[in-house]
Order: C-alpha cells, then structure tokens, then sequence
C-alpha cells in the first residue's frame, strides 16, 4: 500500500473535488426536485436570500450566525450587496438580525427551512438510490471528520472568523434522513476547505479579488498545496484504509 498517496494532506486533495461533485448534484437535485418552487412561495429570491447557505446553522432552534461568521462566509462577495441582500430577508420576516449584527431565522424563517430539509430528504433518497449502504458509511465517517475537526479549531483557538465554525455541526433533528445528513455534512466540510483556502492565499499577500483572478501557474498550485496543508487536520483520524473507502465510496455516488 502507497502510505504516501494516503497521507492527510493528499487526501484532503483528492476528495476536495469529489465532495463538491456530491454536495453540487444534491444541492441541484434539490433546486430541480422542489426547492424552486419552496422559494417561490416564500416570497422568491429576495425572501430568500441567504437562508439556503445559512440552513445548517439557522434551521437549529435558537441558531444564530455572528458578523465574523456570515463575513467568512461570503467572502468573495461584495459586503454592501450581502448586507442589502440581509436587508431584503429582514423586511420579508425571514431573518431576525441583532443590534450586533448577528442573524437568526424569524418563525417564518425556520418554517422554510423545515420545509427545506423535506424537500432535501426527498430528492436525496431518489437520488442515492440503491446506495444505502455507502451513503451510511459515508455519513459515519464524515461526522467523525466533522467533530475532529471542531476539536482542532478549539485546539487552535481559530473558531472566530471561521466560515465552518459558523455553520458546523450541523443542525440534525432526531429522525433527519442519511441522505441530508449526508449533503449537510458535505456542504459543511466544504467551508473547513474554504478557510484553510482563505489562510493559504491570505499568507501569500492576496486578496478575495485578487486570487479569484489568479490564473493558473506555480503560485496557484503552491496556494493549492498549502491549502491541502492547511485542510488536511481532521483526515488524521481516519486509517489509510478509511481514506481509501471513503474516496471510493464518493466516487461511486451518483451525480
């Protein structure tokens, strides 16, 4: 066995592509399979907004999102327009937003998202059919790497400012379906790459605009590794073979 090819970093690489694959074919299968229509009826768009980003967090009773969080989190938009966007969901009752600038979901909020997990546990369960058994193993093993990844960020004191300390873990009420546990589990491992994404370019002197216009070369792939790097602490506790299971296990789900 390559003990090389399975090192943390090296893993954190090659499932970065293959979580957003899954996360993406969820997250679309859901838009297509009645999220459009949810939003519709809750007022569209501007309704909306960020309710949909901010779900594994704000779906929690009493969940709220602080100013570092939502700013790590929106990072590469504009601020003024997010805040407008905010401003759209407050006049529409949807998000309830502090005089410290913290947001939570109104009661009309929460009835969304509600709503929301229905319509994610319904299109989810079409869309891994036949892989009851790997999306189990896949749920397993991601909440293990979720809760380490917790206890690093504690360790690190880098909780503050963090897009993924904002939204993990995961609001999972008894009875929540394997497949939405899945997707929110993926979605929310995906901002623990985003920061660790954010700390590599920042160490390298660039800026949310900046390294979106980046093209490709050595300083994208130095930015990249470093990114593995940075990412690759909660993959230590998972056994080379673990490592293997779950990037076959990823690569097999449809979508």
């Amino acid at each position: 066995m390559n003990t090389v090819a399975l090192a943390p970093h090296r893993i954190a690489g090659l499932l970065a592509p293959a979580v957003d694959r899954t996360f993406r074919a969820g997250m679309l299968a859901g838009y297509d399979g009645g999220g459009a229509e949810l939003s519709q009826r809750y007022g569209g768009a501007a309704a909306i907004g960020f309710l949909v980003d901010l779900r594994t967090r704000l779906a929690a009773p009493g969940g709220t999102v602080d100013g570092p969080g939502f700013a790590a989190i929106t990072r590469y938009r504009d601020p003024i327009a997010c805040q407008r966007t905010v401003d759209k969901q407050v006049a529409h009752g949807m998000i309830y937003r502090s005089p410290s600038g913290s947001l939570s979901a109104t009661e009309r909020g929460a009835a969304f998202l509600t709503e929301l997990y229905q319509v994610h546990a319904e299109v989810t369960e079409e869309l891994w059919a036949g892989h009851d058994e790997r999306v189990t193993r896949l749920v397993a093993i991601f909440g293990r790497l979720l809760s380490y990844a917790l206890v690093l960020a504690d360790e690190e004191g880098t909780r503050s400012g963090s897009a993924f300390a904002a939204l993990a873990p995961p609001y999972e009420p008894d009875g929540t379906p394997p497949g939405v546990l899945l997707l929110n589990r993926l979605g929310t491992l995906r901002y623990h790459r985003a920061d660790a994404h954010a700390a590599a370019w920042a160490a390298a002197g660039h800026t949310p605009s900046s390294i979106a216009a980046l093209p490709a070369g050595p300083e994208r792939l130095a930015i990249e590794l470093e990114t593995d790097r940075r990412a690759a602490g909660p993959y230590a506790v998972l056994g080379a073979e673990e490592r293997l299971t779950l990037l076959a296990d990823l690569a097999a789900l449809p979508g």
